[in-house]
């Protein structure tokens, strides 16, 4: 049975002083109980395992599709923090035709002398993509169609988040040698040096988890010697754990007793960005391993990336219509479109913007759907788009 720590009682405040490794094993000693989550398959390791084809058949109803949710925000929050859904995405040329246009983004940044490095790991440890998510639909609209339509991404996302929610994309590839990242919480407050989150009231270390969602779509397979990324399960349940990820002595103790499975191509992991986690050491001689990692944020948060979703919402509109066309899923289309535009109403300028018949305009996400749904022209939505956009500037103040 999961237990969950009692609070700093009647701390408005932490500081690093708080975080003490005693108190972070009594949390991280939780077990995941199989029993307590009927939707998941397996508990291996502390970390749930879900079958993506059975859940699946149990959101079928909009009351399945609740029940799952629910057990995955309990999962996520309470539980191990992490959830696996082996076979995500269950056709592999989806995800094969993204892969492709990945490495061909990578090639171009390597040609023009612009190859990216990231935030945890040495130079030239890997290859990465800031900003995945535009440069999937500028530059492959209709992959990226086929690719966020997915399902499962969908499910978890609302679950945790809500609707509205910000989908933001950033690919990397370890290379065989590539060294392990050094554990660390994610953001908001990961972001943050020491000094900076002890500014934050308690409240707000607690708040900080529910405005993103961490995932990571499997790219490659990632046997254990590719270095998939390592976790403590249940650590996102101690209190002063921002303030802790960069002490040596928790440090010490997460590479020693982190857990690391194995992924197929097409699965994907989704965990609570509280988490202490880093990608692992890839030992392998040949295996270049690829995950397009997510990070879903909060409808009410501000996203890590700057993403020019009205210019992703014309490049992909065209392959929308296609697909309807052909006779795609609507739902999956909505998916897309979720993960291409701006869900939320604002902010906006009201003196232009004003709600009609509620309390909130409509937002970007649904003017692309009202268009696709009408069979707009390219052209119309263009012009649409702009107008939306114009609304919002304060030019005239």
């Amino acid at each position: 049975m999961t237990t969950n720590p009692a609070p700093i009682v009647g701390r408005a405040w932490l500081t690093e002083s708080d975080a003490r490794l005693p108190d972070f094993l009594a949390v991280i000693a939780a077990t995941t109980d199989l029993a307590d989550y009927p939707h998941a398959d397996s508990v291996e390791r502390n970390v749930l395992i879900y079958d993506s084809s059975r859940l699946r058949a149990a959101t079928a109803s909009p009351a399945g599709r609740k029940e799952v949710q629910g057990e995955l925000a309990a999962a996520l929050m309470d539980g191990p923090g992490l959830v696996v859904f082996k076979g995500a995405f269950p056709d592999p040329a989806v995800v094969d035709r993204a892969t492709a246009a990945f490495h061909a983004i990578i090639e171009a940044q390597r040609a023009s002398g612009t190859a990216a490095g990231d935030h945890f790991a040495k130079p030239g440890a890997n290859d990465r993509v800031w900003n995945a998510l535009e440069k999937l639909a500028v530059r492959e609209p209709a992959v990226f169609v086929d690719y966020y339509g997915n399902d499962i991404v969908a499910l978890v996302s609302e679950a945790w988040l809500g609707p509205s929610y910000q989908v933001t994309s950033q690919v990397n590839v370890v290379n065989p040698g590539g060294q392990a990242q050094t554990v660390h919480r994610d953001y908001h407050l990961g972001f943050q040096t020491n000094d900076v989150a002890e500014d934050y009231p308690a409240h707000v270390h607690r708040l900080s988890p529910v405005l993103t969602l961490q995932g990571a779509v499997a790219h490659t397979d990632m046997p254990v010697e590719s270095g998939p990324t390592q976790y403590l399960p249940h650590s996102q349940k101690y209190e002063p754990g921002y303030l802790a990820w960069r002490r040596p002595e928790f440090r010490e103790h997460f590479d020693a007793n982190n857990v690391s499975l194995p992924l197929a191509k097409g699965d994907a992991a989704f965990f609570n960005p509280a988490l202490f986690h880093a990608a692992g050491t890839n030992r392998s001689a040949d295996i270049r391993r690829m995950a397009n990692l997510l990070q879903v944020s909060s409808a009410f948060g501000r996203a890590m990336e700057s993403v020019d979703r009205e210019k992703m919402s014309n490049a992909i509109f065209p392959a929308l219509l296609e697909a309807k066309a052909a006779g795609a899923d609507v739902g999956a289309l909505l998916n897309a479109v979720a993960a291409c535009a701006e869900g939320y109403s604002f902010p906006t300028n009201l003196d232009r913007d004003q709600p009609i018949g509620g309390l909130a305009p409509e937002t970007q996400a649904q003017l692309l759907g009202r268009a696709l749904a009408e069979g707009w022209d390219p052209t119309r939505l263009r012009k649409e788009l702009a107008a939306y956009g114009d609304r919002r500037r304060t030019d005239d103040v």
